[in-house]
């Protein structure tokens, strides 16, 4: 990839990101009132609930508070120094948004 590419090679992964966490936490909130009962009504609080349901370790929970802490960072600033920082982060995300649809989808139907 040539310097000259990387902003928009960056900016397109947050943009990516963003999505991919909207579409995480409301995934959990459908889940949660499915499965629980429970009707969450944040992103933080959905994560809160899937945690207290047995879902996640402590450190799986941490980490995907942060994750939802970024995701607000690109939706409401953009600097290039924050844009940066998350990017960097990005990676580190996927094993655990991963888990968590698999988690989903193996108790919604674990046959598929």
């Amino acid at each position: 990839m040539e310097d000259e590419d990387y902003p928009f090679f960056r900016d397109s992964s947050i943009q990516r990101f963003e999505f991919t966490v909207e579409i995480l936490w409301k995934s959990l909130k459908s889940f949660l009132h499915k499965t629980e009962g429970i009707n969450c009504k944040s992103p933080k609080n959905c994560i809160r609930e899937f945690f207290s349901s047995g879902y996640l370790s402590p450190e799986e929970t941490t980490k995907l508070l942060e994750m939802i802490d970024s995701r607000n960072k690109t939706s409401h600033t953009y600097h290039e120094e924050v844009a940066e920082e998350i990017f960097k982060e990005l990676k580190s995300y996927i094993p655990l948004i991963q888990k968590v649809f698999n988690i989903i989808k193996n108790t919604v139907n674990p046959n598929f």
